[in-house]
């Protein structure tokens, strides 16, 4: 109800029966005829005064559009306002982030001081619809006849603007999250192929290692000469070192000739496992002269085997702590086991957690990854979560930029009076003199269609101003650094 201005109630005016509607296919929609109390179905408009509802009639037109007919083609001017009477109109491809559906009795389009040159969705009528259609070049004279509706359409172009910021945000998080969960994916395959490979050659080896205990037993090596090789066999591994593969082969024929000379028929079977447990000729020489020569194949057959179990089950052991990390990482980047609260935080432990999920692509690109962190750095109120969204995008921006070959990607963090000073900088081409001012500007990017929504950097320097800091930006060719200033916790006096 506005206050004082006469209300017309859509029950006050004399009822009009739609003609007989028309399926139209044509390019043009069906024109039909416009009353004041059809525009009472649109909910702005309901309680308006009879000299507003008779301007808007006479000021605009009310179109009727089949199913599937294009109501709004995408990046064509935006010109007008649409509001749905009956029926439904679709923009995107989808209702969700990016799209949105007009219901009836809602409106659209072209608003009062909307800042919007094109239609970025086309709009598609869903079912046989109803639409009124006023051109924006009217809103002049709507603003003079009625500032109460003037400033109600001002409101909804600010709540459907804040509503397409927090989906783009929403859609920029997923996409980040998607570029992580792609890289995630790419890390854990590694491990698990690794426990998934090991799991089955230990299975393997578990049910041939008992036969071979059995027939060097069956020998009757004296208790002496066993004892040295289970001595052998408990000793402990060491770290696996990747030997080039020349030198792995020259080491593995060498083992496996010394044990045709002891009477091993299939020297290179068992030479393998032999030389991943670190022995020479060194330690195996005094064994095999404390056996019989007739124990020596099934003596050093169990211990090449029982060896090699060994290794396998170390290795299945590091892999599966390798995605143990990985997945602290994720907690650590997500903040999944924390409350959604701010709190003193260290910096560097967010940055460690994004650039480990960013792992896959640093090796992709061969790119050399500089930390360069002062010791004894300050803590920072924050939530965790948020700033390692910023990491993310700025991260991501530097990985695009930087050049095929011989990219460096150096992360340096220090503390400078009561401020914490992050700096993520690349080797890149550089950015345009005449683009970086635009650079922080929502949905500005250079990026072609599709790769990006030019919201990474907005919502990265939103977060930061969120937590009382400041982003910035220099750039020269070769030479791009993005500083982010965070106020620290000073220590307690």
């Amino acid at each position: 109800m506005l206050e004082g201005e006469p209300v017309l109630n859509a029950c006050s005016l004399p009822h009009v029966v739609h003609p007989k509607p028309l399926f139209c296919t044509s390019a043009m929609p069906t024109l039909l005829p416009l009353t004041c109390e059809a525009l009472c179905a649109i909910r702005v408009f309901c309680d308006l005064p009879a000299d507003v509802l008779t301007w808007l009639q006479q000021a605009g037109e009310l179109r009727r559009y089949a199913p599937g007919e294009v109501v709004v083609a995408a990046d064509s001017p935006a010109d007008s306002l649409v509001a749905v009477l009956r029926g439904s109109v679709r923009f995107g491809e989808s209702v969700g982030p990016g799209g949105y559906r007009l219901e009836a009795g809602e409106l659209g389009g072209a608003l009062p001081y909307s800042r919007a040159e094109r239609f970025a969705h086309q709009g598609v009528a869903e079912t046989e619809t109803e639409a009124y259609v006023l051109a924006c070049g009217r809103f002049g004279e709507l603003e003079r006849l009625s500032p109460v509706l003037t400033q109600r359409l001002i409101s909804l172009m600010n709540d459907r603007t804040r509503a397409e910021v927090r989906a783009q945000e929403h859609g920029e998080r997923l996409r980040a999250l998607g570029k992580l969960a792609a890289g995630l994916s790419h890390e854990l395959n590694n491990p698990a192929a690794a426990v998934s490979r090991g799991a089955a050659n230990l299975t393997h080896l578990l049910q041939t290692i008992p036969l071979g205990l059995l027939a060097l037993v069956a020998t009757s090596p004296p208790a002496a000469a066993l004892a040295t090789v289970t001595d052998l066999a408990r000793r402990p591994l060491p770290p696996v070192h990747s030997l080039p593969a020349l030198e792995a082969a020259d080491r593995e024929a060498e083992l496996a000739d010394w044990l045709e000379t002891q009477g091993c028929p299939d020297g290179y079977a068992h030479a393998a496992g032999l030389r991943e447990a670190g022995l020479h000729l060194a330690d195996l020489e005094p064994v095999a002269a404390a056996l019989p020569p007739g124990s020596r194949p099934a003596a050093f057959a169990w211990l090449s085997g029982h060896l090699l179990a060994a290794r396998l089950a170390a290795d299945i052991g590091e892999a599966s702590h390798r995605i143990s990390a990985l997945v602290a990482d994720v907690k650590t980047y997500t903040h999944l086991d924390r409350a959604p609260t701010a709190g003193p935080l260290a910096v560097t432990e967010g940055l460690d957690s994004t650039l480990h999920l960013f792992a896959h692509a640093l090796r992709d690109k061969n790119v050399r990854l500089t930390r360069a962190y002062a010791p004894d750095l300050p803590l920072v109120l924050g939530h965790a979560g948020s700033l390692n969204q910023v990491w993310t995008n700025l991260l991501d921006n530097a990985l695009d930029a930087l050049p095929a070959t011989e990219g460096t990607l150096t992360v340096e963090v220090t503390a400078e009076a009561d401020r914490l000073r992050v700096a993520i900088s690349d080797n890149g081409s550089g950015i345009p003199p005449d683009v970086l001012p635009r650079l922080f500007e929502p949905f500005f990017t250079t990026k072609t269609l599709g790769e990006g929504t030019g919201q990474g950097l907005d919502i990265a320097r939103r977060i930061v101003h969120e937590h009382g800091g400041r982003l910035e930006v220099t750039s020269t060719p070769g030479h791009t650094v993005f500083t982010t200033w965070l106020p620290a916790i000073r220590p307690a006096a």
